[in-house]
This record gives C-alpha cells, sequence and structure tokens, in this order.
C-alpha cells in the first residue's frame, strides 16, 4: 500500500533517485544495490507514464512533478493500492490533466486507487466508484455513473445545499481604490515572499488571487493582516484601521485561541471598540454581542462558555469571519481579506462561507480572496490575478481568463 499525502514527505535536499532509494535497503547492509535498482526504478516509470530525470535534485522540481516522485516511491515499493489525499490541491489545471492520466493508466494495469478529496467534479471525472463519508461513517456509496455532484453534496452534509444566489457586480472596474499596493516587496521564508508586486483593491468588487501554495500568498496575506512589515514599496490604505477584516488561514493557530470561550473569541480583535475600558471588558455587553454573532452566523456546537477547540472546522470559521464582519463599521469602506476561507470545510460550511463574502461584496466592501481552489476563485472573483513565484499577473475581469490560461500563468 502507497500513500501520497497531500503536503509530500520528500527530502528536497536529495535527488530523485536518492528518495527512491531512502528505506528500500537495510541499515545492517555493507553493500548497495544503487545502480541496479536505478534501473529497475527507469523501468516503473517508463511503464507507468512517470518519466523524469533520476539526478535531479527535488527541491528544484515543480510541484507536480514531485507529486510523480511520491507516486513513483509507492510504485517501486511494489504497491497495489495507492491512496492519494487532496491530490490537486496543489497542482495546475494542466499538472491535474496528467495525474488523472497517469492514474488512469495505473487502473488500466491493475491498481486500485483511493483518491481522497472534497471536488466533487473531480470525483466525478475519474472514479468508477464513490463513497462519501459524514463525522466518520460511511453514509454512501455507488457507482459513480448512479449518482451526481449534488447528490453526493448533500450526502456529505445530510440535506440538500444551495449554492449562494450570485449577482452580478454592480461596482465598476474604476471603482473606488480602498488598498493599494505599489511594487511592493515582502518576505516571510525563502519561497514565501512578495517580490515587487502591484494590486488594488476596490470598492464592491471582489478580486482572487489564484496559484499553487506556497508562491507568495502567505506573505501577501501576512502583509494585509498587519503581522509582517513591507522590506519595499508602498502600501496605501484608503478606509479606517478598524475597518479592516481578516481571515487567515491557520483557524485553529491564528484565527482563535482554542482554550479561550466563544464570547471571549468573538470580542478577541474588537476589544478596544467597546468592549474594553481601563483595562476591564465589559463582560456584559461583549456576551451580548457574542449571542448576536452566533445566531447572526449559525455558529452551532456549543454556548458562549464552549471552548472555540471543541468547534468543527466550519463552525469555526463562521465564528472568525462573524467576528470580522461585524466591527468594519460601514461596509463600502470595509476591506476584507480572506486567505483560504474554505479549507477543509464540508459543502454546506462552504456555501455559507461563500454566501457572507458575496453579501460583503455587494455591500460595497473591497474584498480579497486568496484560495488553491480554482474552481472557488473562477466561481467568486469579480477579477482574477494569478501568482508564482513571489509575482503577481496584472488583474483581469473572471470572463477575460479562460482555465487554461490561468493555469499557464500558474507555471509560468
Amino acid at each position: 500500500m502507497g500513500i501520497v499525502h497531500q503536503h509530500f514527505a520528500l527530502a528536497a535536499n536529495l535527488s530523485v533517485h536518492e528518495n527512491l532509494m531512502l528505506g528500500s535497503e537495510s541499515l545492517l547492509s555493507f553493500t548497495t544495490k544503487s545502480i541496479a535498482k536505478k534501473n529497475d526504478f527507469t523501468k516503473t516509470a517508463e511503464q507507468f507514464g512517470l518519466e523524469i530525470d533520476l539526478e535531479a535534485r527535488v527541491g528544484s522540481l515543480s510541484v507536480g512533478l514531485q507529486q510523480r516522485v511520491e507516486i513513483l516511491k509507492a510504485l517501486v515499493r511494489g504497491a497495489k493500492l495507492l491512496i492519494l489525499d487532496e491530490p490537486t490541491s496543489v497542482l495546475t489545471p494542466q499538472e491535474a490533466d496528467s495525474l488523472f492520466a497517469t492514474l488512469a493508466k495505473l487502473v488500466a494495469q491493475g491498481m486500485a486507487v483511493i483518491f481522497i478529496s472534497h471536488k466533487l467534479d473531480e470525483v466525478m471525472r475519474i472514479s468508477n466508484r464513490v463513497a462519501v463519508l459524514r463525522h466518520g461513517k460511511l453514509v454512501a456509496e455507488s457507482a459513480t455513473s448512479q449518482t451526481s455532484a449534488a447528490e453526493l453534496a448533500a450526502q456529505m452534509v445530510g440535506h440538500t445545499v444551495a449554492a449562494p444566489e450570485r449577482k452580478p457586480c454592480a461596482a465598476p472596474l474604476d471603482a473606488p481604490i480602498r488598498c493599494e499596493l505599489k511594487r511592493v516587496s515582502a518576505k516571510v521564508s525563502e519561497r514565501e515572499q512578495l517580490r515587487g508586486i502591484d494590486l488594488a483593491l476596490r470598492s464592491g468588487r471582489l478580486l482572487g488571487i489564484a496559484g499553487v501554495s506556497g508562491n507568495g500568498q502567505l506573505a501577501l496575506a501576512q502583509l494585509l493582516h498587519s503581522q509582517i512589515d513591507a522590506s519595499g514599496g508602498e502600501v496605501v490604505w484608503q478606509v479606517p484601521k478598524n475597518s479592516i477584516a481578516r481571515v487567515p488561514e491557520d483557524r485553529k493557530g491564528q484565527g482563535a485561541v482554542g482554550d479561550l470561550p466563544l464570547w471571549e473569541n468573538a470580542i478577541s480583535e474588537r476589544l478596544r471598540h467597546g468592549f474594553s475600558r481601563w483595562g476591564w471588558i465589559a463582560r456584559q455587553r461583549a456576551r451580548k454581542h457574542a449571542t448576536e454573532l452566533l445566531g447572526q452566523f449559525d455558529v452551532r456546537g456549543g454556548d458562549l462558555d464552549t471552548r472555540s477547540a471543541q468547534l468543527s472546522g466550519g463552525n469555526l470559521q463562521k465564528l472568525i469571519l462573524g467576528r470580522a464582519l461585524s466591527g468594519i463599521g460601514a461596509p463600502d469602506e470595509a476591506v476584507i481579506v480572506a486567505h483560504q476561507p474554505t479549507w477543509g470545510l464540508d459543502v454546506n460550511a462552504v456555501s455559507a462561507i461563500h454566501e457572507r463574502l458575496l453579501a460583503a461584496r455587494d455591500q460595497g466592501a473591497a474584498v480579497l480572496l486568496i484560495s488553491d481552489d480554482l474552481d472557488e476563485i473562477l466561481m467568486l472573483a469579480d477579477d482574477i490575478a494569478v501568482m508564482h513565484q513571489g509575482k503577481l499577473s496584472a488583474a483581469k475581469p473572471t470572463q477575460a481568463w479562460s482555465r487554461a490560461e490561468i493555469g499557464l500563468v500558474m507555471a509560468a
């Protein structure tokens, strides 16, 4: 059995050949069969259409090729069952198509494949049979030809899921700018950095940032969340400080304090705006606000004194989004920066988050959506820009992009 995790388990500083060799020989052996195994690796790669330069350093490979190494690593160990966890979340559309072609070859040659994904269109496209898990239990199983994406979505959450109604964007292309980045550079790590990017967030428009994870999106989010400073260029805000709403990627590590009750998390970023005085929390006012927030954003799973760590991912994200949106003042003067807001959520929670973001846009907020899910970007965004290796393409209206063109810019 071979497993390809969503986040690869490869040694980036070693060659492909060395990664394939790892763990394949006994520590007690005084000799190595490296040359013989290299020939076996080449034959296996050719057999399954996974040709790759065995001497290339893994760290220099694209994400798609690294995933190919992971699959090849499982095959050369004789795996008959291959499990892939969210395999397309780190791939461009072209790399995803290549993966699907590879999986078809594996299945045709007798391999059993388990493909774990929340992207129902992909499940419908490549599977023969589909199983649905809900709360750790198997709730449905059928031939793929006997079901539909809508039926699978309903089985995933226990009821029919209605997609949010998306009205055409009313704001013009030259709507007022609420935040502008001019030739901005910033750095979180060697890979996660911005390299002189330009960006404008406009009132009443939702800008989607597409790209393979790890190309500077985290640096952009942290810059706009005021977690890091720009090392070059200029960031110009045209809104009051308390009108900036943040939805971080790490909802548990940065979005909430797991040991604090829901009412404290609900005001944690708004303490100085009506919930504290002289260092003391206005407890009654804070709890009343939290009660209204939980009801308005349909946060379930506990009461005001429930620790946030006990909430499901979807309910925790709704709490974070509600906190962000409830204190931004006039919507048409607000900027919302949402980084991976629906990552790991079920279709019901995803629909609720999408509905809230679109409602904020319709009320005049400038919304920035940073997501690895290209389908999400194409569905929600009024304008799209693509990030690759810390650089940002020019933003264009969504209808001016094709999926293939976005994929090419993501891999350029």
